[in-house]
């Protein structure tokens, strides 16, 4: 019975998201061709009247019939949209009325010459981006294109028949089309038409014979066009494959098999001499197809034991393969062959390119051994399998590499590992066993020293592999035999069945010894995964916190030193978009190279193709938007950025820097946005404010003023009167902006300048009501004072001040009488300025703190004078004596204000006093 293979949940909900997204968004058909002339819009309408006899709704948007008789026969029976006017230039040009189509919103909508430019005053500059608000509407679309429009054949179609068209269309356009229908006629039969006049009028037929419609130019054309096609289709197959295998395969059960539809190529990567031969044949066979390729290695548990210098050339050869244009993985596992066909059949690859293996020679040429090609056609029998001869040639890293540091571990590892302690351990630890074993003989079956043996097996293979495994298989052997079997201290058996006993025992030790050394390799392979996942994790959650560009700067670099080790840098750029280097550069460490990753947006240095000896490896920090900044690398293993997972690590681990570079930087764009939103806001409010309340008083004094001249000399006081009224406002309306000022600048500052005294509560609130007469128009104010009211400790002007805009507000806002009242407690001093009008607005209630904002009025729009800064000072003036002002409803009606201002006992002197 098959396994089942279950799906995948995040695919099945990211497939269900997409054909969310399909269903509500209208499908595009594009008729394409090679050229015009080919029959695309005639292909177009013939649909149509297909599409209109099975009962659907179609439109004609726009189509150019070029005056071919053919052509407009096929328009009769269909509805067509009426064309918009446009007056451009003293001439009336006729376009497609999106508006008209979008309310219509028909089921198929046919809009021709794709590329079209729209006339000035259009929506849209191009018809294609009409065709993708109609998609965005739901409306089904049918358009035509030819090849020569698309914006990345341009310049290839101009250089081959000599005419450069203006028209283009992205080619994402032609790539998120849901259907792509080839139009395609031979030259000779396109050349026919065109002498025919079923293209182009008589002149211009001509014409187009001797430019364009070259016989020549339309083989080319077609070529392009039919390659241009396939990818598409390459495109629908490899997508269609993706979601099949996210659902569980093709629905049966099974894995998907590669299909040999682009004809992709898989380079198989080995560990022998003649592996960079494969690569370059790889290479080359791809370009003659024109066709993707990919290279793999695949790392077994041998292999990963290889001298460093062997492991050099295949991550050189690996190298090679990408500068060659391949998309390069190193994959891990026991079966080269299994490996490799699934690699392949991922990639949909299907052809297989390997070297040829070596030929056996003496007595081991009739050992049987397992060839790879025969391997891969058992795992994968339909790909192709192309054997490359090998080549005396070999590319390989270079020892003694610039920037090396001075405790790098490579130097060891280039010499081959001696794994003489492993056999070493592996017989003491044999020994040990028999030894323990001896005494227990009479006690243990022998089934039960087996067991200890085996035992032994199992340690050797976990700590030393499978080669110390085997040997501690024979060895046990050997010892069990030995001193255990019947006659003891003799290899000689006595009962032929023990033969079986050793050859099971034997049997069974290499077996359990293979699969323990294999559990072992796959544990430190998926332990290196965890390691690679678990950085880019701990970086990502740290990154997210990080609120300034020198925290990113700090934890990138970590990071990436604490991944591959040796030192790193992060180099961010300045507010003219410039790197800034290091004050003391590092060793080895060259400001020019990087700022050229930097301009060039390229990475270099160290294991790269451009500055390759130096001893840095630098990778520019590409965001979404734009380069911000380099990471510089000196690792403690050079090799490493050769290996394709770890240089994919630290591409990513740039990335992620770079995505929170950008993040940081634009979260200080929005903090200064907001600063400068605010204080545009402020000034927006204080120059309404002046220019309402400032010009009231002033034109006021004006007209007094003048009025002097002519009134008669009994009048004279009382415009006097008026004049030093207005001019009382004005004098206020001042000194609040100026006392704002005053203590704005203070808080700035770190404080307020405070001369604090013991003070007489009764004379300052007899004060302040002096000063506020002015303002309270003969409104009389009730005090409410205890007789023993202690001295207190503030600063009597600015507390006086802030009677004053108290009373000044409950005689603009309230309702006579005011009352004015305070108490202390064994901590504070409360002062209470009351008055009996309205209360407080509705608006601000549950919030009333609001009313101490700068520019902030109880009533939005009044005709009383004020800007509103009056309460602000209030605040300032309390928080900066360390109390706080409340505003609230009084139960008897009316707005009451209380002011809590901190106190303590007066010294004993001043209370003798009292």
């Amino acid at each position: 019975m098959q396994d089942v293979i279950r799906p995948d949940p995040d695919a099945l909900l990211a497939q269900l998201r997409n054909d969310e997204a399909r269903a509500l968004r209208g499908k595009l058909r594009i008729y394409f061709g090679a050229s015009a002339g080919v029959g695309k819009t005639w292909a177009m309408l013939s649909a149509a009247q297909r599409e209109r006899a099975s009962g659907r709704d179609v439109l004609i948007g726009v189509v150019e019939t070029h005056g071919r008789t053919e052509t407009a026969a096929l328009l009769t029976g269909l509805d067509t949209l009426p064309l918009r006017e446009l007056d451009y230039r003293g001439r009336t040009l006729a376009e497609f009325d999106l508006d008209a189509a979008l309310a219509r919103k028909p089921a198929v909508l046919l809009v021709d010459e794709l590329a079209h430019t729209n006339a000035p005053g259009s929506r849209h500059a191009k018809r294609w981006q009409d065709v993708q608000e109609l998609l965005a509407a739901g409306i089904e679309v049918w358009s035509a294109l030819n090849v020569q429009h698309l914006e990345s054949l341009n310049g290839t179609v101009g250089a081959i028949t000599g005419v450069r068209v203006h028209e283009t269309v992205p080619d994402t356009v032609l790539d998120e089309a849901d259907e792509v229908v080839l139009v395609d006629v031979t030259p000779d039969e396109l050349t026919a038409r065109l002498a025919a006049g079923k293209v182009y009028l008589p002149q211009q037929a001509e014409r187009a014979a001797q430019n364009f419609f070259r016989k020549g130019n339309l083989i080319a054309l077609r070529e392009i066009a039919l390659r241009r096609t396939a990818e598409h289709v390459e495109d629908d197959v490899r997508g269609w494959r993706v979601e099949q295998s996210g659902a569980g395969g093709n629905g049966q059960g099974r894995e998907l098999q590669a299909w040999n539809t682009s004809g992709a190529i898989l380079a198989c990567v080995g560990p022998h001499e003649g592996a960079a031969q494969t690569v370059r044949t790889a290479a080359r066979l791809a370009g003659q197809l024109n066709v993707r390729w990919h290279a793999a290695y695949v790392e077994t548990p041998r292999l990963q034991r290889l001298a460093a210098a062997e492991r050099d050339r295949i991550l050189a050869v690996l190298k090679l393969a990408e500068e060659l244009g391949a998309v390069t993985a190193v994959l891990t596992g026991v079966d080269v062959a299994a490996e490799l066909a699934g690699q392949a059949q991922r990639l949909n690859c299907a052809t297989l390119v390997v070297g040829r293996a070596e030929a056996a020679e003496g007595w081991l040429r009739w050992w049987p051994s397992a060839v790879l090609t025969r391997e891969l056609a058992r795992h994968a029998p339909g790909l192709d399998i192309v054997e490359v001869a090998r080549a005396e040639s070999s590319r390989r890293i270079a020892h003694g590499r610039p920037g090396r540091l001075a405790d790098d571990n490579v130097e060891d590892t280039d010499r081959p590992r001696a794994r003489w302690p492993g056999y070493a351990f592996t017989a003491a630890i044999s020994v040990g066993i028999t030894l323990v074993a001896m005494p227990l003989s009479n006690v243990l079956e022998l089934t039960n020293i087996v067991m200890l043996f085996l035992l032994g097996v199992v340690g050797s293979a976990l700590r030393f592999g499978r080669g110390p495994a085997a040997f501690a298989a024979l060895l046990n052997v050997a010892a069990f035999d030995y001193f255990f079997v019947p006659p003891r201290l003799s290899f000689s058996v006595s009962d032929v069945q023990y033969v079986l006993t050793f050859v099971v025992m034997l049997g069974v030790g290499l077996l359990v010894g293979q699969l323990t050394a294999g559990l072992r390799f796959a544990a430190g392979v998926s332990a290196s995964r965890e390691r690679r996942a678990q950085s880019l994790f701990e970086l990502t959650r740290e990154l997210s916190a990080a609120l300034e560009s020198t925290q990113v700067v700090e934890l990138g670099a970590a990071a990436v030193e604490g991944h591959f080790g040796g030192r790193a840098l992060v180099l961010v750029t300045d507010a003219n978009d410039r790197l800034v280097m290091p004050s003391q550069a590092p060793k080895g460490f060259d400001a020019s190279v990087a700022d050229w990753s930097f301009r060039q947006g390229q990475p270099a240095g160290l294991a790269t193709a451009t500055l390759a000896a130096q001893p840095w490896h630098y990778v520019p920090l590409q965001a979404p938007m734009r380069i911000r900044g380099v990471l510089a690398l000196s690792p403690a293993q050079p090799r490493w950025l050769l290996i394709p997972e770890q240089a994919q690590q630290l591409e990513t681990l740039a990335r992620q820097i770079a995505i929170a570079l950008e993040r940081v930087h634009y979260v200080e764009v929005a903090q200064q946005a907001v600063v400068e939103m605010e204080s545009e806001r402020l000034r927006n409010a204080l120059l309404g404010a002046i220019s309402h309340d400032v010009r009231t008083p002033l034109t006021a004094l004006i007209a007094l003023a003048e009025s002097l001249q002519n009134l008669p000399s009994d009048e004279h006081v009382e415009a006097a009167r008026a004049i030093v009224s207005q001019a009382h406002q004005l004098h206020a309306l001042v000194s609040n902006l100026l006392d704002m000022a005053r203590l704005e600048s203070g808080i700035a500052g770190g404080a307020v300048n405070l001369r604090r005294d013991w003070q007489s509560v009764e004379e300052v609130l007899g004060s302040a009501i002096r000063a506020a007469e002015p303002a309270l128009g003969g409104v009389h104010v009730q005090t409410v004072l205890p007789v023993d009211l202690p001295l207190v400790e503030f600063d009597a002007v600015l507390i006086e001040r802030v009677l004053v805009n108290l009373l000044e507000n409950a005689a603009k806002y309230g309702a006579p009488p005011i009352v004015a009242s305070g108490s202390v407690t064994d901590a504070a001093l409360v002062l209470t300025v009351r008055d009996h009008g309205p209360g407080l607005p509705d608006v601000v209630k549950g919030h009333e703190q609001t009313l101490f904002d700068k520019f902030t009025r109880g009533q939005a729009e009044s005709a009383t004078p004020g800007v509103g800064l009056g309460l602000a000072i209030c605040k300032a003036v309390v928080n900066a004596h360390g109390g706080d002002v409340t505003a609230s409803n009084s139960q008897d009606g009316g707005a009451e204000f209380v002011v809590t201002l901190p106190r303590r006992a007066p010294p004993v002197s001043m209370e003798a006093q009292l």
